[in-house]
């Protein structure tokens, strides 16, 4: 069964990523992202954000207006959303460039929808990122160019790395010590899997 998709559009910068919204999916405008969905004519089915970017509140029957000062960051305010809603599967648009604060924020974000047994993807110009924690996931051999993992965690354990340029057998990678940066898809079925931790994980699309 395909998973039904939360998109969630933030006020960073967008490449001009097509959303495919089918029946179930889910689409957050996050602060600014609002303007760019209305360019795109995307239905927007919630605005969730506290309108600092977007310099104004715009009108939708849907709206969370949140504080400006406040924990959570607009965009992990509006995953939490889609975690009570259901979802466990996020693409997030708009969540790169402008203040890298604001990226490696999202970065966290990734984490934190995997430490919450969802999972998320956070779409760059040239790539996309997503985090594991306790888990495996795999490439077919279709894919190419680069792909980094990164520990999100003080240590992960038991990190397996197969089919890759470089691979790693059920060694303990460090969130000092990037050994995983720049591996490379070799036209093999791949997989890259941690027994115990949480891992960035940054394919680079050719």
């Amino acid at each position: 069964m395909v998973q039904k998709i939360c998109y969630v559009v933030g006020a960073g910068d967008f490449f001009g990523n097509k959303i495919n919204k089918t029946v179930g999916d889910y689409v957050i405008a996050v602060d600014g992202g609002y303007q760019y969905l209305q360019k795109s004519a995307v239905e927007i089915d919630m605005v969730v954000g506290d309108f600092d970017s977007l310099k104004e509140k715009p009108v939708h029957a849907n709206m969370v207006v949140l504080q400006k000062e406040k924990d959570d960051t607009d965009m992990l305010a509006a995953l939490k959303i889609g975690i009570i809603k259901g979802y466990k599967r996020f693409f997030i648009y708009g969540g790169t460039g402008g203040r890298i604060a604001h990226t490696f924020a999202n970065f966290q974000c990734l984490a934190f929808l995997s430490q919450n047994h969802a999972q998320g993807f956070l779409f760059d110009k040239h790539c996309v990122i997503t985090a594991i924690t306790n888990k495996s996931i795999v490439f077919d051999s279709t894919h190419k160019g680069y792909i980094s993992v990164l520990s999100h965690s003080d240590k992960a354990y038991g990190v397996t790395i197969k089919n890759l340029k470089y691979e790693l057998d059920n060694i303990t990678v460090l969130s000092t010590y990037p050994i995983g940066v720049s591996n490379q898809f070799i036209g093999k079925d791949s997989i890259i899997s941690v027994e115990d931790g949480t891992l960035i994980v940054i394919y680079e699309q050719m």
